[in-house]
């Protein structure tokens, strides 16, 4: 499926097309992030039962620490 991720083009494969399974994909699941999907922020709750579908526009931000 063609997506775009971060403003950028990708195609992925998922097993089932949801936002937790899209996180697992790129190592990011059970991490702190905001996903937004077609521009409307998703709830935590709401992960496994948000699908993802062919020209979706996904934006991820990553929680990072430091100093």
């Amino acid at each position: 499926m063609n997506i775009v991720i971060n403003g950028k083009q990708e195609t992925v494969v998922l097993s089932e097309p949801t936002l937790t399974n899209l996180l697992a994909v790129y190592s990011l699941q059970g991490k702190a992030v905001i996903v937004e999907s077609n521009g409307q922020i998703v709830p935590k709750e709401k992960m496994e039962s948000t699908k993802v579908q062919e020209g979706d526009r996904i934006e991820i931000v990553q929680f990072v620490g430091g100093g």
